[in-house]
């Protein structure tokens, strides 16, 4: 609505609905409602443990202010390129629910972007709970963010883990979509570095706008995964 998108009727607050809200952590993964905020995962002790990746980049999100109100599902649900979130639920694998007039649905985050602003989400539908797998004991992880000012959306931002014989990389805001790239995760697994990084850059399709041209971002887009590559590696134990 703010970009004069969407002109509506009608606005419904969700905000006290129940079923939208909670952190529930099990076993294998984590339950997240729609409606938790920013600063909701920034301050629940459990789900930084399980999920340490989830706190690192919320605290990158805007400011405090906007923290206390923005949600998770907010931020993945418009298939805003430039939102920091949507990216890493792909680098961690997430499943999104969906909920319609007559069923509910789960759609894997890999698989939930089509283009900017379009999602696999029909319009009847909205987005109720997300399921985050819990990386494994020792799993290395960063998200790299590079910004123009403190707030804004990323230039270019990568999300990173990697573990025995796993790795996964994703890029925020080099495409109209966010960028996972599998290849790239491979080639981190096998120890290759660079062969990682190469794989990620050949996946981005950077336009320009107010955050830089395309050579800007192409180069920036090479340096935040070897930084959240590093930072990753330097976390794994064991």
């Amino acid at each position: 609505m703010k970009l004069r998108m969407a002109v509506l009727s009608h606005l419904v607050n969700l905000r006290d609905i129940p079923d939208l809200q909670g952190i529930e952590i099990g076993a294998d993964s984590v339950s997240l409602g729609a409606m938790v905020t920013q600063h909701e995962l920034i301050a629940h002790a459990g789900l930084g443990e399980a999920v340490p990746l989830l706190r690192e980049a919320a605290l990158q999100i805007a400011d405090s202010q906007v923290r206390y109100l923005g949600t998770l599902g907010g931020n993945v649900a418009n298939g805003d390129p430039d939102n920091d979130m949507p990216g890493l639920m792909q680098c961690l694998d997430a499943t999104y629910q969906v909920t319609g007039p007559d069923d509910l649905r789960q759609i894997q985050a890999r698989d939930f972007y089509e283009s900017a602003y379009f999602t696999a989400r029909a319009d009847d539908e909205i987005l109720t709970r997300l399921m985050v797998p819990i990386p494994a004991a020792g799993t290395g992880y960063a998200y790299e963010k590079q910004k123009r000012k403190i707030g804004d959306y990323a230039s270019a931002a990568a999300a990173v883990l990697v573990g025995k014989g796993f790795a996964s990389i994703a890029m925020t805001n080099l495409a109209d979509v966010p960028v996972w790239s599998a290849e790239a995760g491979v080639a981190l697994a096998a120890g290759d570095r660079e062969g990682a990084v190469s794989a990620a850059l050949a996946a981005i399709d950077p336009q320009e706008d107010m955050r830089g041209p395309v050579e800007f971002k192409r180069h920036v887009a090479g340096v935040v995964p070897r930084r959240a590559i590093d930072r990753a590696l330097s976390r794994v134990a064991g």
